[in-house]
């Protein structure tokens, strides 16, 4: 059996399209016959998570809340905040627990004193989901003069994981990164990570950073292989998100139905952090 699912796996990743949209994953859960959800649990585990307010990260949040994870949200706005912990705490088992740290994560000091407060409130940590990401389609520049989608997905992350690499190896957790089948188009050149504005576009910036965010876990895995913290890049396939339908309203109006629900796209995610090490 698992000869026939490998090479119907195979089969799927050469085509790309069926293996990305909701074809794929329907079609892999039932050849790997894939342990529901459900059945897992996080109960005991604290994770913390960017990117929560809609789409993957939202769903994926959802999921973890009702497994019985300690969640920790992290995002800028204040309201939306505390809108969706009140929202995840309806749904959360009975031993998990909602909180939330405030920071724009094109902002370093904001990071930094999000870092501090999680570092203080829980000296074990299971989980850092790295989920926070958006295209721009117009170039954009933080107050330091870096490019943003650069800042969001690969300097804020580093920065991050940084500072709670210890309250990871205390918990020997999980450092998850969503980056996207678009990093198949781009190479990493360091110099050039950042695009100037002659020559900027929104899709290759954010397949650029994409790329940089699988290096990165590939070096975190390098630089911390004693830790007991294990590090994993992870695509969530095509996703009928907002933010998708936002920066690319012609990718939904072309593969329409194809797309993968929010649910599916952080099934993977879940998955991860709530398996053991």
């Amino acid at each position: 059996m698992n000869t026939v699912a490998n090479l119907i796996d195979k089969t799927l990743e050469a085509t790309v399209a069926p293996s990305f949209t909701r074809v794929g994953i329907g079609v892999r859960e039932r050849v790997f016959d894939w342990t529901p959800l459900e059945r897992l649990s996080m109960t005991g585990k604290t994770v913390a998570i960017t990117g929560v307010t809609s789409g993957i990260g939202r769903a994926a949040a959802e999921a973890m809340a009702s497994l019985g994870a300690n969640l920790v949200l992290i995002g800028r706005d204040e309201e939306k905040m505390q809108r969706v912990q009140s929202e995840l705490s309806q749904r959360a088992a009975a031993a998990g627990s909602v909180s939330y740290a405030l920071a724009d994560l094109g902002v370093l000091e904001q990071v930094h004193d999000a870092a501090t407060a999680v570092s203080e409130r829980h000296h074990e940590l299971h989980g850092l989901i790295h989920n926070a990401g958006a295209l721009f389609n117009e170039r954009r520049i933080a107050d330091d003069g870096m490019e943003l989608t650069t800042k969001v997905q690969v300097v804020a992350p580093f920065l991050l994981t940084s500072l709670l690499m210890p309250n990871l190896t205390a918990g020997r957790g999980r450092v998850l990164t969503m980056s996207s089948g678009g990093m198949y188009t781009a190479g990493l050149t360091v110099s050039s990570l950042q695009m100037p504005e002659d020559t900027y576009s929104g899709t290759q910036q954010y397949a650029r950073a994409k790329r940089a965010q699988v290096t990165l876990n590939e070096m975190w895995a390098e630089r911390h292989g004693d830790s007991g913290v294990a590090f994993h890049a992870l695509h969530p396939g095509w996703v009928d998100t907002p933010g998708v339908s936002s920066a690319l309203p012609g990718f939904g109006k072309v593969l329409g139905p194809l797309l993968r629900s929010p649910e599916q796209g952080a099934d993977t995610l879940v998955w991860l952090a709530a398996a053991p090490l």
